[in-house]
């Protein structure tokens, strides 16, 4: 259980949320909804206790289990599984037996006979923790999520940034928490991952907060909605599922505009004949109760919802370049003894639309990274054309300096702009005043998104996800495009596809489009 009293959300000087108390109870099922950058994940990581209100208390009760939006890997040199495992304590078991199987061939039978009694003790230590039915519980849910045995057993280091954010969901859903605090769950998951999640959460004994765009999700799995309200700093609950929700949230709209409306006109009112009788001195005192009177009445009534702003985007026009303005030829790429592709040729033509297509840990992000230079292939080349300018949307926002301030960044990346063409970019983003001066650190993934502008479209609101797709349907430059997001390949209008790990490159038809949401 999880119980909040007076709770004040701050991004510095940002209200984020003012006075909320609420509870949630075992077995609760809780949609988490709110436009981008309302303060949804700072909001998570508080009732997680990973971060403090700026006001309130928040009283936990059990174990919790927390997803965050950017992943935490652990040891990148450490197994996936055994990441996925040390939600139980069972990775050091695991850990500690492999060593004394080791220390068992010490042609020393003193250390041999000791290695053999700590393997004892450790195999009865992996029983009481569950023992190898925990170990293939933790393989099951695993796979369910798109990683099979061959990609757990690999090091962290060697998985894409899609593959190790499935691990964390992996071992959050098998840690046995009592509540789950899932900040974008479904990112980076194909459809059938999607589908076995949105089961496993519905049947899930325990309580569930979920902070998702997905509307699928939350209609099949959530009971009430958090709706964190951005304009008013409040947090609205409705004790209904998603549907209902959504007719009884135009409701209150509706009624929060006619009251507001109401009280206008009746404080106008006020206001009129105050000031009618403060022109006789007989009347000053009543003219104040009066003018107090029409105060209350505006102070004590909601506003009309505002529309949630969405950010303007534009891409710029494409400098010239030649015909070709990338190739790559022969690329290969392992980590360790992961084979991730080989021999895959690349060439983008000037204005081309391409997708790249594959199943988790296909390679996808791999291949961008080698086309950007970020990485080096093991075999083959890349070769840079005539007047190419890249620029590099990475899935897990590590082109942003959390450090640095969202206007540095933005310096960084366009020295010879000024600060005023800056600043005036960053608006159109939804980034003016003092939110420029923000750390990079602390946006929620939608703002990070907005800001990097692999995956485009995660963590957006709808409005600023079509937003997007407008913008890369208008845009006339190459794009190559990873996504799991059908929307965004059917903006984009694709000409050719490259399938991974084969690198098959072929001509865009209709007939891929379904192996979209499933590469």
């Amino acid at each position: 259980m999880i119980a909040a009293t007076g709770l004040e959300l701050r991004a510095g000087a940002q209200l984020l949320l003012e006075g909320a108390t609420f509870q949630i109870s075992p077995g609760d099922k809780v949609g988490l909804v709110g436009r981008n950058g309302a303060g949804k994940t700072t909001l998570a990581r508080v009732l997680a206790g990973d971060g403090l209100p700026a006001a309130g208390t928040v009283r936990r009760n059990g174990t919790i289990g927390y997803l965050p939006q950017d992943s935490r890997a652990g040891d990148l040199a450490g197994l996936a599984m055994d990441r996925i495992l040390s939600a139980r304590g069972l990775d050091e078991v695991r850990a500690g037996m492999r060593t004394a199987e080791e220390a068992m061939s010490d042609p020393s039978p003193e250390r041999r006979d000791a290695a053999v009694r700590r393997y004892s003790t450790l195999e009865e230590r992996l029983v009481v923790l569950g023992g190898y039915a925990a170990e293939a519980e933790a393989a099951a849910i695993a796979s369910s999520l798109g990683l099979p045995d061959r990609v757990v057993g690999q090091p962290l280091h060697t998985l894409s940034g899609g593959q190790r954010r499935r691990v964390e969901l992996a071992r959050i859903l098998f840690s046995d928490a009592q509540t789950l605090l899932l900040d974008e769950p479904t990112n980076h998951l194909d459809a059938d991952s999607i589908a076995w999640l949105r089961d496993h959460l519905r049947t899930f004994r325990g309580s569930v907060v979920i902070i998702s765009h997905d509307p699928a999700l939350l209609e099949a799995v959530v009971g009430r909605i958090f709706h964190l309200d951005a304009d008013r700093a409040e947090l609205d609950i409705y004790n209904v599922g998603w549907r209902a929700y959504l007719q009884q949230r135009e409701t209150d709209a509706r009624r929060r505009k006619r009251e507001a409306a109401s009280a206008q006109r009746q404080a106008a009112a006020l206001q009129a004949q105050a000031d009618k009788m403060r022109a006789k001195a007989t009347k000053a005192r009543a003219a104040q109760g009066m003018e107090r009177r029409a105060q209350r009445l505006l102070a004590g009534v909601s506003g009309e919802r505002a529309t949630g702003r969405v950010a303007r985007l534009r891409f710029p026009e494409p400098a010239p370049c030649g015909k070709t303005p990338l190739t790559a030829e022969n690329l290969s790429k392992s980590y360790g003894s992961l084979e991730v592709f080989t021999d895959v040729d690349v060439a983008v033509d000037r204005g081309a639309r391409i997708v790249v297509l594959g199943l988790n840990g296909a390679g996808k992000t791999t291949l961008l990274r080698l086309l950007n230079g970020l990485e080096q292939p093991d075999t083959g080349q890349v070769t840079p054309g005539h007047g190419l300018r890249l620029g590099y949307y990475a899935q897990e926002h590590e082109t942003l300096d959390g450090e640095r301030t969202v206007l540095e960044n933005m310096r960084s990346a366009a020295p010879e702009a000024s600060d005023g063409e800056l600043r005036g970019i960053l608006g159109s983003f939804l980034f003016s005043g003092d939110a420029v001066a923000k750390p990079a650190a602390v946006l929620s993934g939608g703002e990070k998104t907005r800001r990097a502008l692999a995956q485009p479209t995660n963590n957006l609101d709808p409005a600023s996800r079509a937003e997007i797709l407008n913008a890369l349907r208008r845009y006339r430059g190459a794009i190559v495009l990873v996504t799991h997001d059908e929307g965004a390949v059917e903006a984009l209008s694709p000409e050719r596809v490259i399938l991974l790990p084969d690198g098959v490159e072929d001509s865009w038809s209709e007939g891929l489009a379904d192996l979209v949401a499933l590469a």
